[in-house]
C-alpha cells in the first residue's frame, strides 16, 4: 500500500488488537488503555511527533507543498493508480499527430505542440503541481496568516486543541507566547493537506494538461491521460479511437493558442491571482477545526473543514467584477477552442457534434471534484459563458475567416467583453467608430485662431471617404 498522508500509519494501524499481552494493557480498550490514552503506545506516539516535527521544518513558504503533494498521490493511490503502458503511449502520440495536422486548416496558428506525453493520475500530480502551487499560495497564506494570528489575538480559543499536542507545542515553542510562528507552520500542513487531497480528486477527473482552461503543464508539451480519456467516453457510444482524436484536437488548440498569444499566460494567471485577493478565511469554521489536530490522525483535521467551506469569495464590486473578468476569460479561451476544434473535426470524426456537447457540458458544470476543489480551495475553474463565447468566435469566422478571428488575439482590449456576450452579433458587426471630424472642429475652436483669408486644411482619410464615414474595416468582425 502507498504511504499514507502526513506519513503517518491510518487510524487503528499500530495499536492493540484485541489481545491481552499489549504493553501497557490495563483491561480496557487498547485506544484507551495506557499513559497515552488514544494516542496508542509511547514508541508510536514518539514516531508520529518525530514525523510532525520533520513536516514542521518545511521552509519552502506559507504551504507545505510536499505534503500536498504526498496527500494527492496517496488519495489517487487508495483507489488505483495503474501506469501508463506504452501501446496508451504510442495511441495518443500518434492522436496528437494527426490532431495538429487537421488544426493547421481551423486557424492560422501553427502547432504549439513541441512534446507529447501520456499521463497517469500521479503524473498529472506532478507535472501541474508548480502551477497550483503558484495559483493557491494567495488564498492559502490567508489561512496560514489566520492561524498564526489566533493564539496573538484569543489563546483561550484553542482550549478544545488535545492535551499531548498542546504539550508538544508549548515545548517546542516556547509557551503559548511564542506559538503565533509553530501555528504558523501547522496551518502551512493543515491547508497542505487540504490542497492535495483537493488537486488528489480533481486529478481523478482531467483527462488531460489544459483540460481546466489553464495551462498547467510545462509550455508546449501536449498530454493526455489515458485513464481519463477513457472514463470521458464512457456511455457516449463512440469508439475510443475517436473520443481519443477528439480530446487530443482540444489539447492541441489549446497549445497552438498559448504559444502564440504570449500574453496570454500572464492574463489567466494574474485573473486567477485578482480572484484570490479578494477570498476571506472563515475564521469561526477554522477555530471550530483546531482541536482536532491529532498527530496520529490528521486525516480528522481534513474531515473537519470538507463539511463546509473555509474558503469564501468577499461579497463586494471588486469582488464580484474580478470572478466576472476571470470567468470570461475562461470562456474565451474555451469558446475559441471550441470553434477551431468544431472545424476540424466536423466533416471527419462522424461524433463530433455530440462529442462537443458532452465536452461543453462538462466544462460548463463541473465535476463532482471540481466542486470539490472550489469548496476546499476557493477557485471557481468554470467558463459559465462557454456557449455565448463560441458563437461569437464561430461568427467571427464567418465574416473575418480564420486570420482575421485570429487577429484579435494580438492584445486583450481587442476580444468580447462579457457585455459583447448579450449581444454577438453586435459584436461581430462592430461598435459605431468616433468621428473624428467633430473632434477636428472641436480642437479648432478651442485652439489658435487661424490666419485671416485661410482656410485650415481639410483632412481627408486615407482610404478617400468623406470627414465623418466610417473607415471601412474599423470594427472588429467588420469585411466591408
Amino acid at each position: 500500500m502507498a504511504d499514507p498522508p502526513f506519513g503517518f500509519g491510518l487510524p487503528g494501524q499500530g495499536r492493540g488488537s484485541g489481545g491481552s499481552g499489549g504493553s501497557g494493557s490495563s483491561g480496557g480498550p487498547p485506544d484507551e488503555g495506557g499513559p497515552f490514552g488514544p494516542l496508542g503506545d509511547p514508541q508510536q506516539f514518539a514516531e508520529a511527533l518525530r514525523q510532525f516535527a520533520d513536516l514542521m521544518s518545511w521552509q519552502g513558504g506559507p504551504v507545505n507543498w510536499d505534503l500536498a503533494k504526498n496527500v494527492a498521490r496517496h488519495t489517487l493511490a487508495a483507489e488505483g493508480d495503474p501506469s501508463v503502458l506504452d501501446t496508451d503511449r504510442h495511441k495518443i502520440s500518434e492522436a496528437v499527430r494527426l490532431a495538429d495536422l487537421w488544426l493547421d486548416e481551423a486557424t492560422s496558428f501553427s502547432s504549439g505542440v513541441r512534446r507529447v506525453e501520456a499521463w497517469s493520475r500521479s503524473e498529472w500530480v506532478e507535472a501541474t503541481l508548480p502551477v497550483w502551487s503558484k495559483l493557491c499560495d494567495p488564498i492559502a497564506e490567508k489561512a496560514v496568516d489566520a492561524m498564526g494570528g489566533m493564539l496573538a489575538d484569543a489563546p483561550g480559543e484553542l482550549g478544545g486543541m488535545p492535551e499531548e499536542l498542546g504539550t508538544a507545542l508549548q515545548a517546542m515553542g516556547g509557551g503559548l507566547s511564542g506559538l503565533g510562528p509553530m501555528m504558523r507552520r501547522i496551518g502551512g500542513m493543515m491547508v497542505g493537506s487540504q490542497t492535495g487531497a483537493a488537486i488528489g480528486a480533481l486529478a481523478r477527473e482531467v483527462v488531460s494538461s489544459t483540460d481546466v482552461g489553464l495551462p498547467l503543464g510545462p509550455e508546449g508539451t501536449a498530454a493526455l491521460l489515458p485513464a481519463g480519456v477513457s472514463a470521458f467516453g464512457e456511455g457516449l457510444s463512440t469508439g475510443a479511437d475517436e473520443v481519443r482524436l477528439f480530446l487530443a484536437l482540444r489539447e492541441a488548440a489549446h497549445h497552438r493558442l498559448f504559444a502564440h498569444v504570449p500574453w496570454l499566460r500572464a492574463h489567466l494567471l494574474g485573473a486567477v491571482e485578482e480572484y484570490a485577493r479578494g477570498i476571506t478565511v472563515d475564521a469561526a469554521r477554522l477555530r471550530d477545526a483546531m482541536p482536532q489536530i491529532d498527530p496520529a490522525n490528521p486525516d480528522a483535521l481534513r474531515e473537519a473543514l470538507s463539511g463546509a467551506a473555509l474558503f469564501q469569495p468577499e461579497d463586494t464590486p471588486q469582488q464580484k467584477a474580478a470572478l466576472s473578468r476571470l470567468e470570461t476569460a475562461l470562456a474565451l479561451v474555451e469558446g475559441w477552442v471550441a470553434t477551431v476544434v468544431d472545424e476540424a473535426a466536423g466533416n471527419r470524426l462522424p461524433q463530433a457534434t455530440a462529442l462537443a456537447e458532452a465536452s461543453r457540458r462538462r466544462r460548463a458544470t463541473g465535476g463532482p471534484a471540481e466542486r470539490t476543489f472550489a469548496t476546499l480551495v476557493g477557485l471557481e475553474l468554470r467558463p459559465r459563458k462557454l456557449r455565448e463565447a463560441a458563437l461569437i468566435w464561430a461568427r467571427l469566422t464567418e465574416v473575418r475567416g480564420a486570420a482575421g478571428r485570429d487577429a484579435l488575439w494580438a492584445h486583450p482590449d481587442l476580444l468580447p467583453t462579457e457585455e459583447d456576450f448579450d449581444d454577438p452579433d453586435g459584436f461581430v458587426r462592430g461598435r459605431p467608430e468616433l468621428d473624428m471630424s467633430a473632434l477636428d472642429e472641436a480642437a479648432g475652436a478651442g485652439g489658435d485662431a487661424e490666419p485671416p483669408g485661410e482656410e485650415p486644411p481639410q483632412a481627408q482619410p486615407p482610404d478617400g471617404h468623406e470627414p465623418g464615414g466610417e473607415p471601412p474595416g474599423a470594427a472588429p468582425g467588420t469585411s466591408g
